[in-house]
């Protein structure tokens, strides 16, 4: 797996509405409302061109520690594995 970067926790929190998100570009707005909108083939293939996207979109949108999380490697602080 790839590890989430920086700039895509604050892309997916911008997407989520949180605090720590920047905005992005076009096409990466346009991959995430794909990414969320995918059914599960879908998700998996976009997965296989965008690991750390959809990692990161996934842990915001499924784990009740997601967004604090994505928020921690935002602010460039370290998160277990």
């Amino acid at each position: 797996m790839q590890p989430i970067t920086r700039a895509v926790a604050h892309h997916v929190l911008w997407h989520y509405g949180a605090n720590g998100g920047l905005e992005p570009g076009v096409f990466t707005k346009l991959l995430m409302r794909t990414i969320d909108h995918a059914d599960k083939p879908n998700t998996e293939l976009l997965r296989g061109a965008y690991p750390a996207l959809v990692a990161a979109m996934f842990l915001a949108g499924n784990s009740p520690t997601g967004i604090a999380t994505l928020q921690t490697i935002a602010a460039g602080g370290q998160v277990a594995a």
